[in-house]
């Protein structure tokens, strides 16, 4: 029986990039926990789930689109360099906490230090990837 909306899910998945690379698992960790249809994860995972059953295993790939969008050059971004906190030099590859007008912080990554200014990109870090999961439904509530 396919798994509905609103119904609480446990999966076991293994997260890779097209290259084999793992970006995630809950391999070692409790299964992931969630709501169907809640949009607590990306789309794709979600879409997928809905179409399991207790004890199914699955292997899908979800394009950029429906993961984590396409990389947006307007979120690369250059900082004056006195703008950022001075405890430590920066680094390509450095993750910053950038706050929002709303409270929030969200990770930037510093891609080029210039002597004046930083370059930071502002989008998800899997931003412009495919996605390959193998799922397994362990828990339907």
């Amino acid at each position: 029986m396919a798994i509905e909306n609103g119904k609480r899910v446990k999966v076991e998945y293994t997260g890779t990039l097209d290259d084999g690379t793992v970006f995630d698992s809950s391999e070692g960790k409790a299964p992931l926990e969630f709501t169907v249809g809640e949009g607590k994860v990306i789309k794709g995972f979600d879409d997928a789930v809905k179409e399991m059953s207790l004890d199914e295993e699955k292997e899908i790939k979800i394009p950029s689109a429906e993961a984590y969008g396409d990389i947006k050059a307007e979120l690369v971004k250059k900082v004056p360099r006195d703008q950022l906190p001075k405890e430590q030099e920066p680094q390509v590859g450095m993750i910053l906490g950038v706050g929002m007008p709303n409270g929030q912080q969200i990770p930037a990554r510093i891609t080029e230090v210039a002597d004046n200014e930083v370059t930071i990109d502002l989008n998800h870090p899997l931003a412009g990837k495919n996605l390959n999961f193998k799922l397994k439904v362990v828990g339907v509530e």
